[in-house]
């Protein structure tokens, strides 16, 4: 019996999944641009993705939802996005994915988690979502790629969660997004330190997993 052998590199060209070059891109390493959405911050609330389900048929649907949790719950919505579409849609606005930017992974490393990060947030706006992009930073070696993918003015997020042990490199990273971005507002998820500048909303972690279960 005669087998066709598929031409694979000509089919993974094609594979979307596989390029990830569907959306414009932005900065020196094009990476995908997470647009300016606005969003009424009146009573903001997050919940944690961990907390989020299919059919979800309570009042958690009116909130926001965060991933400043553990990489490990939340690298499927990257590798198979249309899998959980379904279930964040569900809910008002989405930040985008907080993969890790340790000041210890190689630089090419935090560039891919900057990159996945700004990837699914323009997968979302592509599906008519509210997405806002969560911002993070190591040292400033990362500069050079961690702000990018957001259009200036932007609402964005940032994560306290273990910036109490390294004030100065932090501060120093929240400028420098000042700076390139210059945010309409930042929603701080924690409590922010009394020096950071702008328009600072903030969400308390504790109150974040308070999901009506």
């Amino acid at each position: 019996m005669l087998v066709m052998i598929t031409n694979t590199s000509k089919c993974m060209r094609s594979d979307q999944l596989f390029m990830r070059n569907e959306y414009a891109g932005r900065g020196k390493w094009n990476i995908p641009l997470v647009r300016k959405q606005e969003l009424n911050v009146d009573n903001l609330s997050l919940i944690a993705c961990s907390d989020t389900k299919a059919n979800d048929f309570s009042a958690n649907t009116q909130n926001g939802v965060h991933f400043f949790v553990d990489d490990y719950r939340f690298n499927g919505i990257y590798n198979n996005p249309e899998k959980s579409l379904a279930k964040y849609a569900q809910y008002a606005f989405l930040l985008t994915p907080d993969f890790s930017t340790y000041a210890d992974m190689s630089l090419w490393r935090q560039m891919e988690s900057v990159a996945k990060n700004r990837w699914c947030g323009a997968y979302w706006q592509s599906k008519g979502l509210t997405v806002i992009p969560t911002i993070s930073w190591s040292t400033p070696s990362s500069y050079d790629f961690c702000f990018d993918g957001v259009e200036e003015n932007s609402i964005v997020a940032v994560g306290m969660i273990g910036c109490k042990q390294n004030r100065l490199n932090f501060m120093r990273g929240y400028y420098a997004m000042q700076e390139k971005i210059h945010p309409e507002m930042v929603i701080c998820f924690g409590t922010p330190f009394p020096e950071m500048q702008g328009n600072v909303v903030t969400v308390d972690y504790r109150s974040s997993r308070k999901v009506v279960r």
